[in-house]
């Protein structure tokens, strides 16, 4: 009885980060289940792998008078990101035809102008028919569609998105890190 115990207790132990990683995998929020290609190298991520962080998703331009705002987002990516913050960058040829480029030429752009280190994501739509899913999710649930480049989302840490800021909003401004701020402060239910 004792023997059975003890290989029922090393079977538990052996087990148990299996169990949490497939009930992580299964707790994904719909607004992050999906998998876009990596702009560096178009590699499949999944962007479950960001549940339980606050994130911040916005549609990128190499070539809009909004693109400084790079630096802005590197600098709170920089600053939170130990906390458990994201940026997430899609690049758009949506608005003004401001990001022709292939994606080699975008992830050189932005890591030899800004030397962006946040997480981006391959070329795709933001608006219109060809929306890809997450900002058609995005602009289901808060109502608000990109209307220029550098568009962003806040989501939660449970996978909510919760505010929406127009492209003159700086990404350092007070009304997105207070926001970030309180979002980190709460804890993922």
């Amino acid at each position: 009885m004792v023997r059975l115990l003890a290989n029922l207790t090393i079977a538990l132990f052996l087990l148990t980060p299996l169990l949490e990683k497939a009930q992580a995998a299964t707790a994904c929020s719909p607004l992050l289940s999906h998998t876009f290609p990596r702009l560096q190298d178009e590699a499949p991520q999944n962007l479950c792998q960001y549940q339980g962080k606050v994130i911040l998703v916005v549609n990128t331009a190499s070539f809009c008078g909004f693109t400084s705002q790079y630096e802005g987002l590197e600098k709170i990516y920089a600053k939170y990101k130990n906390q458990g913050f994201v940026v997430l960058g899609f690049p758009s040829n949506d608005f003004g035809q401001q990001e022709p480029g292939s994606n080699k030429e975008i992830a050189d752009f932005c890591a030899n102008t800004y030397d962006v280190k946040f997480p981006m994501f391959a070329k795709s739509s933001v608006t219109g028919t060809n929306v890809n899913p997450l900002f058609k999710m995005l602009i289901a649930k808060t109502g608000t569609t990109p209307k220029w480049n550098f568009y962003k989302y806040l989501i939660d840490r449970n996978g909510n998105a919760v505010d929406s800021f127009g492209s003159v909003t700086k990404p350092t401004s007070n009304s997105i890190t207070s926001q970030i701020e309180k979002l980190l402060a709460e804890k993922p239910q």
